[in-house]
C-alpha cells in the first residue's frame, strides 16, 4: 500500500508538472507586445500624436460661432422732454435679443500653418520611433531574462547531477565504512559535501523561482504563473560589424528620433519667421437683433442682415523680439544637428565595442565547451579510482567541482554571447517580433 501511495504521487506530479505551460521565445515576446505596460503606454501616446495632426490643429480651417445673447430689464422710468413734459412709468420693461452666426478665418499667416501642419506629421512620426524604441528594449529584456532563466536551468542540471554523484560518494564512504575499509572521517567529509551541494542548488532554485518571477511580471501577468522554458541557447554568430553599423544608421530609434528633432526644429524656425509677414483673416456672420421699451420714442426695433469683412495686421516693431525669438530658432536647430553627430558617433563607438565582445564570448563557447567535455571525462576517471580506492576524497571533490564549475562556465559563456548578441540586434534595430 504504501509503495503504491508513492508510486501515485510520483505520477500526479509528473502530470501536473507536465501540464505547466512551455514557454519558448517567440510566445514571450508575443505576450510582452500584448500586454507589457510600458508599450501600450507608448501606443496610447502615439495615438494621441495621431489625434493632433490634424488640419485644424494646425490653423488651417475656420472658426464658427453660433451666439444667443438676451437682456430683460424691470425698472421705474423717468423722462423730462425738452419742451418740459416729464413721462414716467413704473416697472418698465425693456428687452434686448440678439442672435446669430459668425465665421472668422485666417487665410494667410506667412505659411505659418502649413509648418505647422508639416510639424505635426513630424511629431506623429516622432511617437511612432518613440513606440518602436519602447518595444525593441522591451523584446530585449524579454530575451535577456528568458535566457537567464535557460542559463539557470542549465546549471540546476549541474547542481543536480554533481548531487546525485555526492549521494552516491555518501552511500560508498558508508558502505566501505562497515566493512571497514574507510574511516569514519572519509564518511563525514562525505556527508558534508553533500549537504553543501544541497546548499548550493537550493540557493539556484531560489534564483531560479525569482527569474520566473520577474520574467512574468515583464510579460505583465501573474507572477505566479506556472511555465516551462527549453533549454538550450542558440547564438547567431553570422553578425557582421559593417552590416550592424548600415543597419543602425537607418533603423536605431535613438538615432532616427534626433533626426526627427532636426526636423521638428526647422519647421519651428518656419513658424517663427512667419511672424514677419502679415495675417490676413476674413470675417462674415448672419445675425439678428430685437429691442423693446416700453418707455421712450422708439418702443420696438429689429434688423437682421449679413456682416462681412476682413482684417489685415503686420507687426511693425516689438522691441527686437522677432530677431530673439529667430535666434533661439537658429540655436535650437544648430543643437539638434550636433545631438544627431554625437549619437552618430555613440553608437559606433557602442557597436564596435559590444562586437568584440561578441567576437570574444563566441571564442569562450568553444573554449569551455572543451573544457566540459575534459572535465567530464576527468570525472568518470575519478569515481573509477574512488571506487576501488586508489584516489583521496579531496583529489575526488576536486575533480567533481571541476566538472560542475565547467559546465556553468560553459553555461555562463553561451549567455553571455546570447546577451552580446541582443545588444547588437537591439542597437541596430533588427530584433524580431
Amino acid at each position: 500500500m504504501r509503495k503504491n501511495i508513492i508510486a501515485f504521487l510520483l505520477l500526479l506530479g509528473s502530470v501536473l508538472g507536465n501540464a505547466q505551460e512551455v514557454l519558448t521565445i517567440k510566445d514571450a515576446v508575443a505576450i510582452a507586445l500584448d500586454n507589457n505596460f510600458e508599450i501600450k503606454i507608448a501606443n496610447n501616446n502615439l495615438n494621441i500624436d495621431k489625434v493632433n495632426m490634424s488640419e485644424g490643429n494646425a490653423g488651417m480651417l475656420p472658426s464658427v460661432t453660433a451666439s444667443v445673447v438676451d437682456n430683460n430689464r424691470i425698472q421705474n422710468s423717468s423722462q423730462t422732454l425738452q419742451t418740459g413734459q416729464v413721462n414716467s412709468l413704473k416697472n418698465a420693461k425693456n428687452n434686448s435679443l440678439n442672435y446669430g452666426v459668425s465665421l472668422d478665418w485666417t487665410i494667410f499667416d506667412g505659411l505659418r500653418m502649413f509648418a505647422r501642419y508639416d510639424q505635426l506629421k513630424k511629431l506623429q512620426q516622432l511617437g511612432e520611433t518613440r513606440l518602436k524604441q519602447t518595444i525593441l528594449i522591451k523584446i530585449a529584456e524579454v530575451n535577456a531574462t528568458y535566457f537567464d532563466l535557460v542559463q539557470q536551468q542549465q546549471q540546476l542540471m549541474a547542481i543536480d547531477s554533481t548531487l546525485l554523484i555526492s549521494t552516491q560518494r555518501l552511500q560508498l564512504a558508508e558502505n566501505r565504512f562497515k566493512i571497514g575499509k574507510a574511516s569514519k572521517l572519509e564518511v563525514l567529509n562525505a556527508q558534508v559535501d553533500l549537504n553543501t551541494d544541497k546548499v548550493t542548488l537550493l540557493r539556484q532554485q531560489e534564483l531560479f523561482a525569482n527569474t520566473k518571477i520577474k520574467l512574468n511580471q515583464i510579460l505583465a501577468r501573474d507572477p505566479k504563473t506556472a511555465f516551462k522554458i527549453l533549454d538550450e541557447i542558440k547564438v547567431d554568430n553570422t553578425l557582421l560589424l559593417p552590416t550592424l553599423i548600415e543597419l543602425a544608421k537607418q533603423q536605431n530609434p535613438q538615432l532616427q528620433t534626433q533626426i526627427i528633432a532636426k526636423n521638428v526644429s526647422e519647421l519651428q524656425l518656419k513658424q517663427v519667421k512667419a511672424a514677419r509677414y502679415p495675417v490676413v483673416s476674413l470675417n462674415t456672420g448672419y445675425n439678428f437683433q430685437n429691442t423693446e421699451s416700453s418707455l421712450g420714442f422708439t418702443r420696438e426695433s429689429s434688423a437682421r442682415g449679413l456682416n462681412y469683412g476682413f482684417s489685415a495686421t503686420l507687426n511693425v516693431f516689438d522691441g527686437f523680439a522677432q530677431n530673439r525669438n529667430e535666434k533661439i530658432a537658429k540655436l535650437e536647430l544648430e543643437n539638434t544637428k550636433l545631438a544627431i553627430e554625437q549619437q552618430s558617433q555613440l553608437l559606433e563607438s557602442q557597436l564596435s565595442t559590444f562586437y568584440q565582445t561578441y567576437l570574444t564570448n563566441l571564442e569562450l563557447i568553444n573554449l569551455e565547451q572543451n573544457n566540459e567535455a575534459i572535465a567530464k571525462q576527468n570525472l568518470a576517471i575519478t569515481i573509477d579510482k574512488l571506487k576501488i580506492g586508489t584516489i583521496t576524497t579531496i583529489e575526488f571533490r576536486a575533480a567533481q567541482l571541476n566538472y560542475v564549475n565547467a559546465r556553468v562556465r560553459n553555461s555562463n559563456a553561451q549567455y553571455q554571447a546570447k546577451l552580446s548578441e541582443i545588444a547588437l540586434k537591439e542597437l541596430a534595430g533588427n530584433i524580431a517580433y
